[in-house]
Formats: structure tokens, sequence, C-alpha cells
């Protein structure tokens, strides 16, 4: 994980201090004495979106730390393996300290004092029992859930720029894959070539699997690539994104290969109106029902409601999934800086799909959109 936005310094939509002095004040107004920041499922996993509010909030992109966050505390804690990478990356406002990696969760424990959170989705039932039996007495622990979460939201200038740079990156290998021709490869090597040239162009991985899916391969939302041959006269579902310095992107489109059937072009038109619909419909204040209610009324109305199974879009930032939702049970609302998918689709089982993605950052009075690649139907030999 690359170094994000220097932790002491926001942009403007993020309001005044730094990301510590923040959640500081979110961890007061919530009653308690401090957060204990770390992904207590699975400590130590090599997966990005273990540490990211870590990442988030010190800058660390390694993959084994805790930090103690209070009105009075910054306490940072990793293992002997990262104590030079932390003194490269961690905030300067952050106390750090290096823990025995058996024994770091009982060591972080001897800094708690009063009441403490800890995010109750990131912690594994023996590892809480292991956290109350170490913490002192005097200690109560306070189960909480997303508060990093709740300020990761809102992106400042410079994350908005990385996800910008990794959009446009994306974009660019959906044009070098177009030229490239679909007809006659396998989905995998199509896959893996996106991959391939993501990182020639500077991205630091793929922020997820690229899918490529073609004809009824298309219908299962999240198809995973197995060598199938993409053929004529069909549509290919492809779904891809990019990391950019920490930051991720998202962006589907979909293909035609050469003529293909009146009910498959009609769908494809269904999808695209709808989301157009949606990217105008979008601005701050709006809840995330209604922003999926534009798209899912039309798509409805066509007859193909039993066929858009999804939620409309999700946040986009150092994970490629995170808050807010914009689906029927959203009870989200929309604030300028959230950075979202919109992406409505139809799924006719055994036959063909459609899924149409923009990522874009919500403002005061509408969006920007990320994605450049046009929505007409394009046809791809």
């Amino acid at each position: 994980m690359s170094v994000p936005p220097e932790a002491a310094e926001v942009g403007s939509q993020a309001g005044a201090g730094t990301r510590a002095d923040r959640l500081a004040e979110l961890i007061a107004g919530e009653g308690l004495d401090q957060l204990l920041v770390a992904d207590l499922v699975t400590p130590g996993d090599s997966s990005r979106d273990s540490q990211a509010d870590v990442f988030w909030l010190t800058g660390f992109g390694g993959t084994s730390a805790m930090c103690v966050v209070g009105p009075e505390d910054r306490v940072f804690l990793t293992d002997f393996r990262y104590v030079e990478r932390a003194a490269r990356e961690v905030d300067a406002g952050f106390d750090r300290e290096r823990m025995d990696g058996p024994r770091m969760l009982a060591q972080a424990a001897k800094r708690l004092r009063g009441r403490v959170g800890y995010d109750e989705t990131k912690i594994s039932v023996r590892n809480l029992r292991r956290l109350e039996e170490a913490a002192p007495d005097d200690v109560e622990l306070v189960a909480t859930e997303g508060l990093v979460a709740e300020l990761r939201r809102n992106k400042d200038e410079e994350e908005i720029r990385r996800i910008a740079e990794a959009a446009r990156l994306t974009d660019e290998v959906y044009e070098w894959i177009c030229e490239r021709g679909l007809v006659g490869r396998a989905d995998r090597e199509v896959q893996l070539a996106a991959h391939q040239r993501m990182r020639e162009l500077g991205a630091d991985d793929p922020s997820f699997p690229a899918i490529v899916a073609a004809g009824e391969d298309g219908a299962i939302g999240h198809h995973e690539p197995a060598g199938r041959e993409i053929r004529a006269g069909e549509l290919v579902v492809m779904d891809m994104g990019a990391i950019v310095d920490g930051y991720c992107s998202d962006c589907t489109r979909t293909f035609a290969t050469g003529e293909i059937d009146d009910d498959a072009r009609e769908a494809y038109e269904v999808v695209r109106a709808a989301q157009a619909a949606a990217v105008e419909a979008i601005r701050a204040g709006m809840e995330g029902s209604d922003a999926d209610a534009v798209a899912r009324d039309p798509i409805d109305d066509a007859g193909y409601g039993d066929q858009f199974g999804h939620g409309l879009g999700h946040g986009v930032g150092i994970q490629v999934h995170e808050p807010p939702r914009l689906a029927k049970s959203s009870e989200d609302v929309l604030a300028a800086g959230d950075v979202v998918t919109v992406e409505p689709g139809i799924y006719q089982p055994g036959s063909f799909g459609v899924r149409i993605e923009d990522l874009v950052v919500v403002t005061g009075d509408g969006i920007r959109n990320l994605s450049s690649i046009d929505k007409s139907l394009r046809v791809v030999g």
C-alpha cells in the first residue's frame, strides 16, 4: 500500500485539524475516552483492506499495527518487522511503540484507560476475550461500529485526486483492450492482460480481480474468468479498477462483439437510460434509497425488475467497497465529498448480462463524473 495523503493535513472538504484530531472529537462525542483502532479479526492479515483504518489515520501501509486514539492520546504500535517503515510513514503526531508480535494485544491493552471503544465488526470472539483479560480493571470496553469509516467517507482534495487518477488509468486500460479486440480471446487472458497493463501504466495493483464475463456468463454478477473463449455476436461485461497511491477506482462497461439480438439490445438501452438518470439526479442531501429508486424504477417499468438484484452503488476509497450504500434499504444520506459508484444492471440467466458503472464524486449541486468511457453500445471485434 502506498503512502496516503499526509495524515496531518486534510483538504477543505474534510474540515480543519489532523485526522487523529477529528477522530478524537468524534470519540468524545460518543462518550469515550479512547478508541482502539485495529483489525482484531485477522491480525497481520496481508490484505490491504485489513489495515484501511490505520492507513487512513496514520499513513502506515504495513499489515501489523494498532492505534490508541483519544483527546490526549496518539499511540501507534507495530512489531519489529515494521519499526523502520513506521519511522518513515507514520504521522509525526503519533508516539510509536514496538510490540512483541505474539503479545501485541496484551501490550496494547496496557495503554488503555477509561471508557475505550473497539469496532465490534473488526474483532473476533477470541480476541475480544483476550482484550478483556488484558485490559486494566478500571477500563470499560465499549462496542462501537464504523467510527473511522464515518470519517473516511468524506474525501479530501488529495484523496479525490488519487481516485481520479486511478479512474483515468482504468479508462486507459479499457481503450487499450478495445483496440486489441475481444473475439477469439479467453476471458482469463483478457483479465490478466488488463492487470498487467494497469501495472505498466503505474497502478499499485488492480483494486479487485477484473471481471470479464461473456455471453451467458454476463448474467453472473461477479463472474470469475475461467478460460471461456469470447465469441462474436454476444455481450461482454467488463468490470475493473486500479489502485493508485493507495486509493481505488471501479468502472464497468458492457461491449458487443458483433450483431446482438433485439432482447439484449433492448436491455442495454434500458440500463443505459436508467444509469444516466441516476447520474443526473444524484447530489448531496439525497438518501441512498432514493438514488437507487431513480435507476430501479425505469428498470422495473420496463419489465426487468427481477433481473436487477443488487444495489445501485457503493462508496470507493482506500477500499473498493466503503460506505455509503446506494440501495433500496440504505438509510445513508449522501454528502459532498462522497465518492460512489452508479451501476445498475440487468441479468438474464443463461443468456446475457448488462451493467454500466461510473465512479462519481458527490457535490453540493450534483456530481463530478470520474469515468470517461462512452456509454453508447460499443462493438469490439
